[in-house]
This record gives C-alpha cells, structure tokens and sequence, in this order.
C-alpha cells in the first residue's frame, strides 16, 4: 500500500493512567496508537506506506487531548476523523462495527462477524482486532469471548489492559 502523496505526523501521549503512547496521523485522520515499549511495531506497521513520516507533536495535539480525556474517564466518543484508507477491506469493516460500540458495553467476537453478515468468521473478526492499528479509539477491549470472559488483548499489558479499560468504562464482564 503506497500513500507516498501523503505525509504521516507522530507524537506522542505521555504519562496516562496506561503508560505512554506514541500516535500517528495522517491529512485523512487518525493511523495508529500505539504504547512507547511498542514502538518498533509502530516503526515496521509505519513504513508499509511508502510516505513521508515526520515527528509532528501540534498535528497530532487534537488527537492526544481526546485520547487523554478519555483515559480519565471524561470522554466518551472521539470526534477527530480515522484514515479507514490504511486497511485491508475486511478488517475494515470489522473494525467499523467494532468502533460502533458504545462506551459501556461490550460486543462477542462471533456479534460482530454476524454484524458484517460473516456469521462464521468470529476467528477472522478475532484476527482483525489482533493488527487493530487503533486500539484505545476502535475500542477492540470492548470485544469479547461468547462465554462473556476476556480473551486476547496485545495493547499495553494484555488482558490486565483490557480490563482496566472495562472498568474505567463500567462495563459489565464476567
């Protein structure tokens, strides 16, 4: 996937409840979210555009002061716009339904791939949400196993990240 015509801007997020967060965007919107210790992940998933990529801390403030007033718990929904462009067709569209829930409440991995009329495809949905280039904002913690536990979470310390986040949310989990 080539996005030469485009430039990527990264910041960063420091010292949340959840640790440091380095953050990427592009002129069509939020790219990627990912934890400092990660940052060669975010290196590696960066260079797969082909463009320009550019420490840019006052591109990505806008996206920074939501995410911050998320993580305390002060905001519910993101306004800032998501660059959907970067992705493959079907995680995509996982993740659109994925982003679709609201905060608060959680969804199964098999909810979702019946959304998207893949009924069968929960390990598809599951996979989707394993390379989720934005996970705070396309809240993939909200998504969860069909017995109502927490399986899978590659954001910040795994499935301890993944609950704190349902907690801070209030969320009902088994």
């Amino acid at each position: 996937m080539a996005f030469s015509s485009l430039k990527i801007y990264l910041g960063e997020l420091n010292n949340t409840a959840l640790g440091d967060l380095r953050i990427a965007a592009s002129d069509l919107g939020l790219l990627a979210v990912e934890w400092d210790h990660s940052q060669p992940d975010l290196d590696s998933y960066l260079r797969r555009f082909k463009c320009t990529v550019e420490r840019n801390q006052p591109k990505i403030k806008p996206y920074a002061k939501e995410l911050a007033e998320y993580l305390k718990g002060k905001r519910h929904e993101f306004t800032f716009k998501i660059d959907w462009a970067s992705m493959r067709p079907f995680q995509q569209k996982a993740l659109k339904v994925v982003f679709a829930i609201p905060y608060g409440e959680t969804r199964t991995y098999a909810e979702v791939a019946a959304q998207i009329e893949h009924p069968h495809a929960y390990r598809a949905v599951g996979r989707a949400n394993a390379t989720n280039p934005m996970p705070l904002v396309i809240p993939c913690h909200r998504v969860i196993g069909k017995d109502g536990k927490l399986h899978g979470y590659g954001g910040g310390d795994g499935i301890p990240t993944k609950e704190w986040l349902l907690k801070m949310e209030d969320a009902l989990i088994a």
